[in-house]
């Protein structure tokens, strides 16, 4: 799965990466995004790809209410496109959520040690999501996001067994177009390769959800720890 990741990307990093329209602005740095909480989702609008802050935990237009949200930040890519909760989703609201990086935890119960999964290339991350707007007439309207899980690669599956779906960026295009078929989308719907990731153990601050500054990505004294 992935339940925790970070943005703290400039507004010139992302726009170059994703080619975002729209005016320069600036935008808070987030080092420890937790379920439910705002985070920022490329998708298209008015013809242009457009960073928009939306919550993370996908609620389908037909849920009586949002209290499912913190159980919906994942989505399955194996069953993605059978499961009602997304499968509209899937067809017709895709988006691509940028990242710095993402955390996964290793170890028995209660001494799990996190770990930082960034990118090699230095660059950023392209996870691919849905996102769905909820609307019933006595709330405000509520828009919201899943990222689509995978396998793990062999490298990351000494650390955790799934892993975010990561687009390349050749593929962003084809993933947002409009009338991806299942067939297409099969050809994009798998595990980066090893080369594409690096990973360090962090400091266990990061477990809790108020601590959101840089010292949640440092690396711990010893780098890198090799995992057997």
């Amino acid at each position: 799965m992935c339940g925790r990741f970070s943005q703290f990307f400039t507004w010139e990093e992302v726009h170059n990466f994703l080619n975002i329209s729209g005016a320069a602005r600036n935008l808070p740095a987030r080092y420890n995004i937790a379920p439910t909480q705002e985070a920022r989702v490329a998708r298209f609008s008015g013809g242009g790809l457009r960073l928009d802050s939306l919550n993370w935990g996908l609620v389908p237009s037909w849920a009586k209410d949002g209290k499912m949200a913190a159980r919906m930040i994942n989505a399955r890519a194996e069953t993605v496109v059978e499961k009602p909760s997304f499968r509209s989703a899937f067809y017709h609201r895709r988006c691509i959520v940028p990242a710095d990086g993402f955390y996964e935890w290793r170890g028995s119960k209660g001494a799990k040690q996190p770990y930082r999964i960034l990118p090699q290339s230095g660059e950023l991350f392209g996870f691919a999501g849905l996102w769905e707007r909820w609307e019933k007439r006595e709330h405000e309207p509520l828009e919201t996001f899943t990222i689509i899980t995978t396998e793990a690669n062999t490298k990351l599956a000494r650390v955790h067994h799934r892993m975010p779906l990561i687009l390349g960026q050749a593929d962003f295009g084809h993933w947002l177009a409009p009338g991806l078929s299942i067939n297409e989308a099969q050809t994009l719907l798998r595990s980066a390769p090893n080369d594409a990731v690096a990973f360090h153990a962090v400091s266990q601050r990061v477990n809790n959800t108020r601590n959101d500054d840089p010292s949640c990505i440092e690396p711990l004294a010893q780098g890198e720890e090799p995992i057997a």
